[in-house]
């Protein structure tokens, strides 16, 4: 099968290999930045005249592939999207499908219409983590859902890097952080359940990554700071140890010391955490009552130590426990008495190849799999525009301090 890149950093090219690896072959690559081009051409020997510099200048061209995967920047999906699916590909396509929910609705109707393919990259439903609990709960062994308690610990040197410094640290650039980050969680709390969300409340804010939590002397730039040897978000400190990996690979393709150094005197990434133009949440929470009276509570956090997600799901008949990493379940059936022993089995999923505990590697087998043979793919924007739609209402709900009604609010959406 032939594919199109259109956007050729981490996410893209990932992708990407992971196809060409099992025989696909990259037909063209869209990609604004010249060395990542070049780093795309060389990787999957793509002809000259078969790069571009622009996805416009790609799609232009009569179609070159079967299929595109498109991981451009949040607002660059939508003017992407529907002129790619208008030539027949069918997409691999980066989440969020778009930071406006009238353009997220229209690609899904789009899709429909055209009867293109769309698979949205909520990669952790392929994760062996997570495929494991909805295995365990769609066995009825537990009984009904009762309440769920789920928590993305992002690791504060994470959303210092992507959401602080980073693409994705102002709304305006990218979009809400409980889109951007946490489409993900929203949709593997629709999907776990198996049920829709009647009503939805959030809170949250940018509470630490201020100016005012600036140390005592400290300067713009990390290069230039006296505080530097006493600040952990020192960007030495963040980068140079992690030259040709993430997330040094981000700042420059000249992996580098005297490159990564280049990158940080002159890029965004050398910048102080507290003097950057971000201005979104840094901790947000949300509760959502499901259709049938079940309840959810979702945290995103950035001031955590490491980068995984718990899960706490409670049943009729039972509970269970969950960490992503290192990829541990305990499921437990309850006890008669607290003097009864407990039944509990303990689940260690073991060693998963990739990212997202597994995920992306599930998502490209998944999509090229369906591409082949025309299988249902999980993560279709079908499925996907539902956890998007949840994540604008709670974004409207922490700006309003009231709560959604989800099914008033799509139809007004849709009105509109």
């Amino acid at each position: 099968m032939n594919l199109i890149l259109i956007g050729a950093g981490q996410r893209g090219m990932l992708y990407a290999r992971y196809a060409s690896e099992q025989g696909h072959m990259i037909a063209a690559v869209a990609e604004p930045d010249s060395a990542r081009r070049e780093s795309a051409r060389s990787a999957f020997h793509i002809p000259e005249e078969a790069c571009f510099r622009t996805a416009e200048e790609l799609l232009s061209r009569p179609r070159m592939a079967d299929a595109a995967i498109i991981a451009t920047m949040d607002r660059d999906h939508y003017a992407q999207a529907i002129p790619a699916m208008r030539l027949g590909y069918d997409l691999l396509l980066e989440k969020p499908v778009s930071p406006d929910p009238a353009e997220t609705l229209d690609i899904a109707d789009t899709a429909l219409q055209l009867g293109r393919r769309v698979a949205v990259c909520h990669v952790l439903r392929y994760s062996p983590f997570f495929r494991k609990l909805k295995e365990i709960l769609d066995s009825g062994e537990l009984g009904r859902i009762v309440a769920i308690e789920h928590t993305e610990n992002i690791g504060n040197f994470h959303i210092a890097h992507s959401f602080v410094r980073g693409n994705w640290r102002n709304e305006k650039l990218s979009s809400p952080i409980i889109l951007q980050k946490s489409c993900h969680d929203l949709d593997l709390l629709l999907w776990l359940a198996g049920k829709s969300v009647r009503r939805i409340f959030s809170a949250g804010s940018l509470s630490f990554f201020r100016p005012e939590n600036a140390p005592a002397g400290s300067a713009d730039r990390c290069l230039d700071c006296p505080a530097a040897a006493g600040c952990r978000f020192d960007a030495r400190k963040a980068y140079l140890p992690n030259i040709g990996s993430w997330p040094a690979q981000v700042l420059t393709e000249d992996q580098t010391e005297a490159g990564v150094l280049e990158a940080l005197r002159t890029g965004p990434y050398g910048r102080c955490v507290f003097r950057c133009d971000n201005d979104v949440c840094d901790h947000q929470s949300v509760a959502m009552e499901y259709e049938d009276g079940a309840t959810a509570v979702f945290t995103l956090c950035g001031m955590t130590d490491r980068m995984h997600r718990t899960i706490h799901i409670m049943c009729e008949h039972g509970e269970i426990r969950g960490d992503d990493d290192p990829g541990e379940i305990l499921v437990t059936r309850f006890r008669s008495s607290m003097t009864e022993n407990a039944e509990q089995r303990r689940i260690l999923i073991g060693q998963v190849r990739g990212d997202h505990s597994g995920g992306d590697v599930g998502l490209v087998n998944a999509f090229l799999a369906a591409e082949a043979g025309g299988a249902d793919i999980p993560s279709d924007i079908s499925r996907s525009v539902e956890s998007h739609l949840l994540a604008f209402a709670a974004d409207e709900s922490r700006r309003t301090g009231q709560a959604v009604e989800m099914a008033s609010w799509v139809r007004n959406l849709r009105k509109a």
